[in-house]
């Protein structure tokens, strides 16, 4: 039976606290929770997408710190890298956000670039900690999610103008079944091609 991307995320976790936290004397909470999911904000933003999502246990009813792998990363290396990036988040406490503290950590561990947006290189240490990670946990059972294939929605709200005056306003189909509305003009308006 395939392992589930929870199975996978759970396998990498205990991987990377082994690999990479623990020579870096740090620790990945006991009460982690890992899964695939949206980002709460910036998931399909084409610029600053956000990759993965770090919870506090604050936001867990059962205490547990979340941590959430964005359905549009699918290579596993680069999942690695997110999750890394989080579990960093998980290790140093919510209050250090992109702080001093997970500065530090970034340095411990090998993550490079602005904290907001970290980085591993091809070929450094962190990196061949990640390949051994993605070696020993094999490949990551998730196929990419694309929001480009998804079908544009029509627009709800149907165009109608007064033919008298011009002025337009939106409705849905729902009202026009009822009735076209007057204009402000007293002319009764008309629907028209969007």
């Amino acid at each position: 039976m395939e392992q589930t991307r929870e199975q996978w995320l759970n396998k990498a976790a205990g991987q990377l606290a082994r690999r990479v936290f623990k020579p870096a004397a740090l620790a990945l909470p006991e009460k982690l929770r890992v899964s695939c999911g949206w980002p709460s904000k910036k998931a399909l933003s084409p610029n600053g997408r956000a990759l993965a999502q770090c919870f506090d246990a604050g936001c867990s009813d059962d205490g547990t710190i979340e941590v959430f792998v964005s359905p549009v990363l699918a290579e596993r290396l680069d999942v690695l890298a997110a999750f890394t990036h989080e579990l960093l988040h998980a290790a140093v406490g919510p209050d250090a956000k992109h702080g001093p503290p997970f500065k530090q950590g970034m340095a411990a561990i090998g993550l490079e670039g602005k904290a907001t947006s970290t980085e591993v290189h091809k070929g450094s240490a962190l990196w061949e900690k990640l390949e051994a990670t993605a070696e020993a946990v094999g490949e990551y059972p998730h196929a990419r999610l694309d929001k480009e294939s998804l079908p544009k929605q029509s627009t709800r709200l149907l165009k109608v103008e007064c033919p008298k005056c011009g002025y337009t306003v939106r409705v849905t189909h729902k009202w026009l079944d009822v009735g076209t509305p007057t204009c402000c003009c007293g002319t009764k308006m008309k629907e028209t091609e969007v």
